[in-house]
Order: C-alpha cells, then sequence, then structure tokens
C-alpha cells in the first residue's frame, strides 16, 4: 500500500504495526501541533516540547499493538504525550518540600486584565512560570487533576502542589499586572 496524507487514521496505524516508515512519519506530522500544545504546557521552551514528543511518539510507534482501533487515537496519543511530559517533568525539576504555612485556599485569579487576553498570549505567560509551579498550575488548572491527583502524580506533598498553585497565580497576577502597566505606558495613558 502506498502512503499520503489522504489515509485514514485506522490505514496509517496498521501501517505503523508493520514497520512502514512512511506511514509512521504522516502519522507523526498529522499529530504534531496539537500533540505539541500538550508537551507546550510542561516546559518553557519549544525545543524541550518538541524533544518530549518524540520520545511520546517513538512509545506510541512501539506500542501500537496495545491500541484498538475502535478507539479515538488522538486521544490515545495525547494521553501518552500526557505520560511523557509528566515523566519528563519529574526527571528534571526539584521540588521543594513546602510546609503547609498559611497556604491561600484554591481560589480563582482575581483580574479583568485576564480576559483581555488570548490565549497564546496566556501561555507564553505560563510557560514563563519557574517549571514546578508551571506543571502543578496546569496539571490543577488547565487539565483538571486535584491536589491529591498532582500530589501522587509527582511525588510531592498535596501541600506543596497547593503551595506551587499559590506561586504560580501569584506569579501570573504579577506578570498581566505589569503587562497591562505596559500597554498603560505604549497608550500614553
Amino acid at each position: 500500500m502506498k502512503y499520503s496524507k489522504k489515509n485514514t487514521d485506522k490505514e496509517l496505524t496498521e501501517g505503523c504495526r508493520q514497520g512502514h516508515r512512511l506511514a509512521q512519519k504522516i502519522l507523526y506530522e498529522r499529530y504534531f501541533g496539537k500533540m505539541l500544545g500538550i508537551a507546550m504546557r510542561y516546559t518553557k521552551q519549544k525545543e524541550e516540547a518538541v524533544e518530549i514528543l518524540n520520545a511520546a511518539f517513538l512509545k506510541v510507534f512501539t506500542s501500537l499493538d496495545k491500541y484498538k482501533d475502535n478507539n479515538n487515537l488522538a486521544g490515545w496519543i495525547a494521553k501518552i504525550v500526557f505520560n511523557c511530559s509528566i515523566d519528563h517533568v519529574r526527571k528534571h525539576t526539584k521540588y521543594r518540600k513546602v510546609m503547609n504555612f498559611e497556604i491561600e485556599r484554591d481560589s480563582p485569579v482575581v483580574n479583568d486584565s485576564i480576559n483581555n487576553l488570548h490565549v497564546e498570549d496566556l501561555f507564553k505567560l505560563i510557560q514563563k512560570l519557574p517549571a514546578a509551579s508551571r506543571t502543578v498550575f496546569c496539571l490543577y488548572v488547565v487539565d483538571g487533576y486535584k491536589h491529591k491527583e498532582v500530589a501522587e502524580m509527582l511525588s510531592i506533598t498535596v501541600g506543596t502542589s497547593k503551595w506551587h498553585l499559590a506561586n504560580a497565580r501569584k506569579a501570573l497576577q504579577k506578570m498581566i499586572y505589569q503587562q497591562d502597566q505596559e500597554e498603560l505606558v505604549l497608550r500614553g495613558y
């Protein structure tokens, strides 16, 4: 069989199972952009996210025998990319063990300026956070995990998870405020 961008996911996965490099290349290219966003949430630089993505696709290609063709391929790949991202963070990030000193309750970021930010701008700000706080923030706020789940995934305490979330929120509020001030200066206010 000849492989092209016109092939279905099912045809491509079958080609990948048989070791056809072109099928692998097309499947990789098809899902690269969608999956890069997942890895980018947990990294500071695109190169690091691409490294995670490449490791994830290696797992995809070596694990296709476990994939059931009637399942959602994009969802299955996304789960592998997510797990590889978390593994990468665990391996490369040092989490301080934080005691539970007056940790702020889970409260939303209250800032009218956040409504003026585009999603891309917000993710750029998130990427500026320290790695540990960024990871906890993304797991809790973006991916919807609870602190107990975040703590288990990252092998930290619930208190440490809450501290990193509070730290990330404070840092984001500060960055958004600074961005607003810079914008006001540019407009001459």
